[in-house]
């Protein structure tokens, strides 16, 4: 019998060591059942929530062209957590005529699909629970839930033999071009305008990247870009948005959650940009949303020409509702 290995690790706990040790067993019981290994599949560092992975795609095609008889594994979550996911792997492979062993379950059927697949399912969903309380934790102690926004750092201390992170600092020269932003978004300068001259300076804008009006103007419901980050004026905003798998493609997309759920918490030492600065760049912000939505309407004209008015001078008084 002609059988083939499948190993994947995907926790930072976890390390490469893991898929050794994994194929390690997976050979010694091939031995002990006489079977002959065709072929090695391995996936590092990648999650079992997904099959967008290139060691388990490359195994499904050839069990697809028969390559091998058996796939042994050390557990059926090796392939997925997923409940639909192992389902359609074990429907595909049953119909190729490929037997599924793993170390933990043996041979597997249609029980092991129904019942595993379930437990697994509910392992996701626990551990994203319990993430998600751990993160909530973090930020009601002032400190970062995940990812890190431009003109601060991450702060490492050490604690014991532990090292922790979530404490942030302020990186002055970052602090200084976000504060510009701000005074130049105020002064009636367009987002395209200031990526252009930060460009063309050589600023790098987030992650080293270039910038481009969408990182400055961002989305206002959704928190993102320069403008719209509270944490410039010393407030930091978590659960704004939650995060959901696309059943057809395996990536992330976002959503909005409603306000009610969202938290803030105070943190005056992040501090960059003053109340002031900001209310000025709501202001101009919200003129420009009424000028687009006024667009078509009888005074949309009106608003548009007062509404270029503020772009040139950040003193101007908003349009009155007439």
């Amino acid at each position: 019998m002609k059988v083939a290995l499948y190993a994947r690790y995907s926790s930072d706990n976890q390390r490469d060591a893991s898929i050794a040790d994994q194929l390690r067993v997976c050979r010694a019981f091939s031995e002990r059942q006489g079977w002959s290994i065709c072929e090695e599949y391995t996936d590092h560092a990648v999650s079992g929530a997904t099959l967008l992975r290139a060691g388990f795609q490359a195994l499904m095609r050839d069990a697809l062209n028969r390559r091998f008889d058996i796939v042994l594994a050390e557990s059926l979550d090796r392939f997925s957590r997923d409940q639909e996911d192992t389902a359609g792997l074990f429907k595909r492979l049953t119909f190729a005529g490929v037997n599924i062993v793993t170390l933990a379950e043996g041979d597997i059927t249609h029980l092991h699909i129904g019942f595993k697949g379930t437990m697994n399912a509910l392992f996701l969903k626990d551990l994203a629970e319990k993430t998600h309380r751990g993160l909530r934790g973090r930020v009601e102690d002032g400190k970062s839930a995940g990812g890190l926004c431009y003109g601060y750092r991450v702060v490492k201390t050490l604690n014991g033999a532990t090292v922790t992170t979530g404490e942030r600092e302020i990186v002055s020269d970052e602090a200084r071009v976000v504060e510009r932003i701000f005074r130049e978004f105020v002064a009636g300068v367009s987002p395209k305008q200031i990526a252009k001259n930060l460009n063309r300076e050589g600023i790098a804008g987030p992650f080293d990247g270039a910038w481009s009006p969408s990182t400055i103007y961002g989305n206002g419901k959704r928190g993102t870009g320069i403008l719209n980050n509270e944490l410039y004026i010393g407030r930091l905003v978590w659960n704004r948005l939650r995060y959901v798998k696309n059943p057809d493609t395996g990536k992330r997309v976002s959503r909005l959650n409603p306000e009610a759920e969202w938290m803030r918490k105070e943190v005056p030492e992040l501090r960059i940009v003053s109340d002031e600065l900001w209310a000025s760049a709501k202001q101009r912000q919200n003129v420009g949303r009424q000028a687009v939505r006024s667009a078509g309407n009888p005074g949309g004209a009106r608003r548009r020409i007062i509404c270029s008015r503020v772009s040139r001078n950040a003193a101007c008084a908003a349009p009155d509702s007439s």
